[in-house]
């Protein structure tokens, strides 16, 4: 009683008087509210003794207090606990209601309108939202307090906090739906016995598997030949088991009609819980299975023996394997009964014919294969094997029968003949039939791809000359390393092949999708491998010098034949030998026209580059206000003869050259040694400059290097250089992509993504990238007003930026109304000519004095 004493401690002894409320009462009249207040302590302190009556029936409660003529309430700090609400004040009956749920609050205020008007008492368990916000269980008692006339003047009560015992309940009803739902799902028959070895519960499965409904079996004892069977196999186990106290043994029997059972049955206090399943056709199985193992035990070829496996195919479970078997294997049978059949695979196993032999198995339709397989040291081995079912009564397919035969030798022939009959012999080229078949493919393929191939025609000069002067095996060695060389100057996807004597045929494919295109990257190939041809060879001790004369034709439709492109690209190669050996010649005059002057422009640039013939012109950059925030650094080429030539002609023609990396080079330290002299003066210290990187020249092995060295040269802050990289990048290669834009981005270095929305950009890419900006494209720019695609994708760019925390400028802008436009949907940057067109540096300088005037 000392707990229940202290919980209904007169509630004057434990709340202090809140002084400064004395004048906030309602009515206004000074020390209403505290004599208030002490009329209630009063009615709480002589209703104690009703409390700790209350206390003995629900612990752990606390105690409340109601004054009708105020209809305020006063509660114990227990009770200020449960509610969240402070425990010295006295609070309105609203607001105290309030704290009820909507659905139990009416239940409570008329719980208490009838116990303040009739004296009712009440009882209740409800639930409440704390001040706090959580959700708790009340159990909310209370009765009428009477003055010494009778008449009601108060309601007291107790409060107890149920939450727990709420949710243990919730819990343990969770938990008996849960393990009905369980029981009723088992594949298993189920069911229970009382300690009379009557029925209690069955599942679905045993009313099933008995053949009678439960409501019919309830009640009534299990059979005598099931109970005869199970008591003896009841056994005690130790005390401190941590399985309990009793067990009952796996159990097999036979029931009068022939059927066999597997049974487990758990005894305890209530009865026993039996499990139950019909093993007749598992036993039938394993008579068959005996049989079949006496039968085949001694056959040369390989037999294996699986369940079918509940699972499908990848449960399959070997329950028996032949002599042969473990002969060819190495395995043990007691290292593989019980395995899958996926221990003979390995990193060769062909995965397609594993589909094929799964696809079967699914169907439950016979198979043969061909597969590699490896015994138990590793050693690779072909067999073909044929599968077939095995199926029980009812049609149910219960277990595969694999026979298989070791085919390792006939396959190592088989590939023998196909290498003579299809590879050179000398040099392990494929011959003219493979190529043949290859190219008439690749002749269909150009009708859906879309794209262009080219054959190449190659001969040696002067190997006759070799063969009589140094003799035939020299000759053979020439070819052999002619052979090495042309594998290694040629793509993956190409094809190398040997017609004969001193005459080899490239194919090359997927060589863009139009045929000028494809003559350039064809004339490049061709030059990369009449260099590798140039280099000595050695030969039986002694260097020796060799060239070669390359035809080339090309193929862009299927309406071509493979005899046609022969033919084209043997005159090509004797063109070739014509034009003096040692170079390459087209078959196509045009073509032939195309790469001349793409070679003059590969030279032209080279000559260029020598006599500093490249200019830097520089493009303002305004922010929103108009104010220059720098400028974007752009490559002009002033030919001798030509003047101005368009970056869109030399830049790719640079590119296929290689001559991109010295002349990045060249423009990133010019921009670099501009910036330093910016530096110097106030009105320019602030502009960044923004150079455009190449796929070619970011993908460079020191290409970061490069970077630093320019900066450390110029002296400059590293945030005033920005590189502007092309969404090409993200093409491929993402992980180097990042990792080099993250050593840049850790200088200093801005980074920005050029023509943003006509790549290759991805979500998926774009989220990783340490980008500053993004630049929308001219393309969308220019019809943004018109096309409300343009301006869809412009404003979805915008939105993107800033969602990502990007920097975004507008490249291209021309007019007012584009800018306005632009800035309307949040573009705060923008470059054109509405601004500036591109300047040299003198003309730049004049129009930022201009500006500044």
């Amino acid at each position: 009683m000392w707990l229940f004493s202290r919980l209904f401690w007169p509630i004057h002894l434990r709340m202090p008087i809140d002084k400064d409320s004395v004048h906030d009462d309602a009515s206004g009249e000074p020390g209403t509210l505290l004599a208030e207040r002490e009329r209630m302590h009063g009615m709480l302190q002589r209703q104690s003794g009703t409390f700790l009556e209350m206390a003995g029936r629900s612990a752990m409660v606390g105690s409340w207090v109601v004054d009708l003529p105020t209809r305020r309430f006063l509660w114990s700090d227990e009770v200020a606990a449960i509610y969240g609400m402070p425990a010295s004040a006295m609070h309105e009956f609203d607001d105290a209601v309030g704290l009820f749920r909507s659905r139990w609050r009416d239940i409570f205020i008329n719980r208490f309108e009838a116990c303040a008007r009739d004296g009712t008492p009440f009882d209740e368990e409800m639930e409440i939202v704390s001040a706090q916000g959580r959700n708790r269980w009340v159990r909310v008692m209370g009765q009428a307090v009477r003055d010494g006339q009778g008449a009601i003047v108060g309601v007291h009560g107790a409060t107890h906090d149920v939450t727990a015992r709420k949710k243990t309940q919730a819990r343990a009803h969770w938990l008996e739906t849960r393990l009905t739902h369980t029981l009723e799902r088992l594949t298993d028959a189920f069911f229970m016995l009382d300690p009379e070895w009557r029925f209690t519960y069955m599942n679905h499965e045993c009313e099933k598997l008995v053949g009678r409904p439960r409501e019919e079996l309830t009640g009534q004892p299990v059979w005598d030949e099931f109970r005869k069977a199970i008591t003896p196999k009841i056994i005690e186990l130790p005390e401190d088991s941590p399985d309990g106290r009793t067990l009952v043994e796996l159990q097999q029997f036979r029931a009068p009609d022939g059927l066999w059972f597997e049974v487990r049955a758990y005894p305890s206090e209530d009865g026993l819980a039996v499990y139950m399943r019909d093993i007749t056709q598992h036993r039938a199985s394993q008579e068959q299975l005996k049989l079949l193992e006496l039968s085949v035990s001694r056959l040369n070829d390989l037999v294996l023996i699986t369940e079918a496996g509940e699972g499908g195919p990848s449960d399959q479970r070997l329950v028996f394997v032949n002599d042969a078997f473990v002969r060819h294997t190495g395995y043990t049978r007691d290292e593989v009964l019980g395995q899958s059949p996926r221990l003979l695979q390995g990193t060769r196993t062909q995965r397609a014919e594993l589909d094929r032999i799964a696809a079967a198995l699914k169907d439950g339709t016979p198979v043969r294969a061909e597969i590699i397989n490896y015994r138990k040291h590793g050693e690779e081995f072909w067999i073909e094997l044929d599968m077939v079912p095995v199926t029980d009564n009812a049609a149910q397919i219960i277990n595969w029968v694999a026979v298989g035969r070791d085919i390792t030798h006939r396959k190592a022939v088989v590939a023998q003949i196909q290498r003579l009959a299809f590879y050179d012999g000398l040099t392990q080229l494929p011959n003219r039939l493979v190529l043949t078949d290859r190219l008439e493919h690749a002749i269909r393929s150009t009708a859906h791809t879309r794209q262009c191939g080219a054959l190449m025609f190659i001969d040696l000069d002067n190997f006759k000359t070799l063969n009589d002067t140094l003799g035939h095996s020299m000759g053979d060695t020439l070819l052999q390393q002619v052979a090495q060389r042309l594998t290694s100057a040629a793509r993956p996807q190409d094809t190398v092949a040997r017609l004969g004597g001193d005459e080899f045929v490239i194919m090359l494919t997927d060589l863009g999708a139009s045929a000028g295109q494809a003559a350039v990257t064809a004339a490049l190939a061709a030059e990369k491998i009449l260099t590798a041809l140039q280099e000595p060879y050695h030969l039986g001790g002694t260097e020796h010098h060799s060239s070669s004369s390359i035809g080339v034709t090309l193929f862009c439709t299927h309406e071509v034949t493979v005899s046609d492109l022969l033919k084209q690209a043997d005159l090509a190669m004797y063109q070739a030998k014509v034009s003096g050996r040692n170079t390459v010649c087209f078959f196509d005059p045009s073509m032939q026209t195309a790469v001349s002057e793409a070679a003059a422009l590969g030279s032209d640039l080279r000559q260029s580059l020598r006599e500093k013939r490249f200019l830097l012109y520089y493009q303002p950059q305004v922010d929103r206000d108009g104010n220059m925030s720098g400028v974007e650094a752009l490559l002009r080429w002033l030919h001798p003869q030509r003047g101005m030539v368009s970056p869109a002609e030399f830049i790719p023609a640079a590119e296929d050259s290689g001559l991109i990396l010295p002349l990045g080079q060249w423009v990133l330290e010019t921009a670099c040694e501009q910036l330093a002299a910016w530096s110097l003066r106030t009105d320019t210290a602030h502009l960044c400059i923004a150079v455009n990187v190449s796929v070619r020249q970011f993908r460079h092995p020191h290409f970061v290097e490069s970077v630093v060295a320019a900066i450390n040269y110029a002296g400059i802050p590293a945030s005033r250089l920005k590189l502007e990289l092309t969404e090409t990048l993200l093409a491929d290669g993402i992980e180097v992509t990042v990792a080099k834009m993250a050593t840049l981005k850790n200088m200093g270095v801005t980074l920005a993504l050029d023509d943003f929305g006509v790549g290759y950009s991805a979500l998926s890419s774009l989220k990783r990238l340490p980008l500053d900006q993004l630049k929308i494209d001219k393309n969308f720019v220019r019809d943004i007003l018109r096309d409300p695609n343009d301006a869809a994708i412009a404003r979805a760019i915008i939105a993107m930026a800033q969602s990502l925390g990007l920097e975004v400028m507008a490249e291209g802008v021309e007019t007012e109304e584009q800018r306005e436009f632009l800035a309307g949907q949040g573009c705060p940057c923008y470059q054109g000519y509405l601004f500036c067109p591109p300047l040299p540096i003198a003309e730049l300088e004049n129009f930022m004095q201009t500006r500044s005037r």
